[in-house]
């Protein structure tokens, strides 16, 4: 899979980003996930299914607290996680690791113990087999689609199973989804809060993101909306904000 000669920039220019030439790119979904971690947040952050290492190296950027592990089983990927790292100066913090996040002796020979993260962040993918069009491109469909029906319930397992006592998960994914989340979560990460994002005011959320605790007993919260785009499909001032990096999601 070979990857583009010339990084996107991101986040106003600051975040700059080498990507594979097709399949998965780069979005507003890894955006908003950076965006939905404290500003204050320290320790180790473990940005599972990572890719190219978006939501992962946007978060540290504007953290300087926080060591950032990208987690991904493509060895592309994994690879421009490592050359966007030191395309931004970010070696001394962060490393790439190749492992399966939902094969705990993948995780283990790869030398990632569960229990360690202060923050685990993850795009899960949006589709199990079957459900939709697969892409025809084999990277994207991969990015996309779970290979098992229970991915997403081992998905958020696995997940939970990185983050430390009383650390924190956060999740983006479709809002349609949000009860199977919901579910998949009890009993792993409390004090959830739901934020729903949608495209524009008046039309259905397309999209949560879920913040979760390991080992609270807190109350579920509904967060108000993140509206993302105005009448005129500009960007409203709060999501022009976060995709320049200027701003962080209140939770």
């Amino acid at each position: 899979m070979p990857a583009e000669d010339k990084p996107d920039l991101l986040l106003g220019g600051r975040l700059k980003l080498y990507q594979a030439a097709t399949g998965h790119r780069a979005g507003t979904d890894a955006i908003l996930l950076a965006a939905a971690v404290p500003r204050e947040a320290r320790g180790l952050l473990i940005d599972a299914g990572a890719g190219a290492g978006t939501a992962g190296l946007a978060t540290a950027l504007d953290r300087p607290g926080l060591d950032i592990l990208l987690l991904d089983r493509e060895p592309e990927a994994v690879a421009l996680s490592v050359r966007n790292l030191a395309a931004n100066g970010l070696q001394s913090r962060g490393r790439a690791l190749e492992a399966d996040l939902l094969e705990g002796k993948s995780r283990r020979a790869a030398g990632l113990a569960d229990g360690g993260a202060a923050f685990v962040i993850s795009n899960p993918p949006f589709l199990d087999p079957g459900q939709g069009r697969r892409s025809p491109d084999d990277a994207r469909a991969r990015a996309h689609v779970f290979d098992t029906p229970d991915g997403l319930d081992r998905w958020l397992r696995a997940c939970a199973a990185l983050v430390a006592p009383h650390g924190e998960l956060i999740l983006i994914h479709r809002a349609d989804r949000l009860a199977e989340l919901l579910a998949g979560l009890a009993g792993r990460v409390g004090g959830l809060a739901v934020l729903p994002v949608h495209p524009r005011a008046g039309e259905d959320a397309n999209r949560i993101i879920l913040r979760g605790k390991k080992g609270s007993r807190a109350p579920l919260r509904l967060r108000p909306p993140l509206v993302l785009h105005a009448p005129d499909g500009r960007f409203t001032p709060l999501a022009e904000a976060l995709h320049r990096g200027e701003a962080a999601l209140e939770w």
